[in-house]
């Protein structure tokens, strides 16, 4: 799958990416979990949905956070993919009640 590359600023103004931000030409965030545990159930949710959508991000499991970094490799930067999956995973973050915090660069 292909698609044309998007700017920062066009990713940011997708919907649902306010816990995102860009770096290096990817899509990043850390979601605080708080636990273990949750981590594993927020992983497993990523994991389904980036099987779905045949793109897997980046995720980093510690022991109260996930961070995950998206960028699409074909195209050398951002695409409407990843813009998509970055929603779908706040969503699903949502869902389990683990806040997000984009500036958490310790993780």
């Amino acid at each position: 799958m292909t698609d044309d590359r998007i700017t920062a600023e066009q990713f940011r103004q997708s919907d649902g990416v306010a816990d995102w931000h860009v770096v290096d030409e990817a899509a990043r965030t850390v979601f605080g979990t708080g636990s273990f545990a949750t981590g594993v159930q927020l992983v497993d949710a990523i994991g389904e949905l980036a099987d779905a959508a045949d793109h897997h991000p980046d995720v980093d499991l510690r022991y109260g956070t996930v961070t995950v970094r998206i960028t699409s490799h074909d195209v050398g930067g951002l695409s409407a993919r990843d813009a998509t999956l970055a929603a779908q995973i706040s969503d699903a973050a949502r869902e389990l009640d683990i806040p997000a915090d984009p500036a958490d660069e310790d993780s």
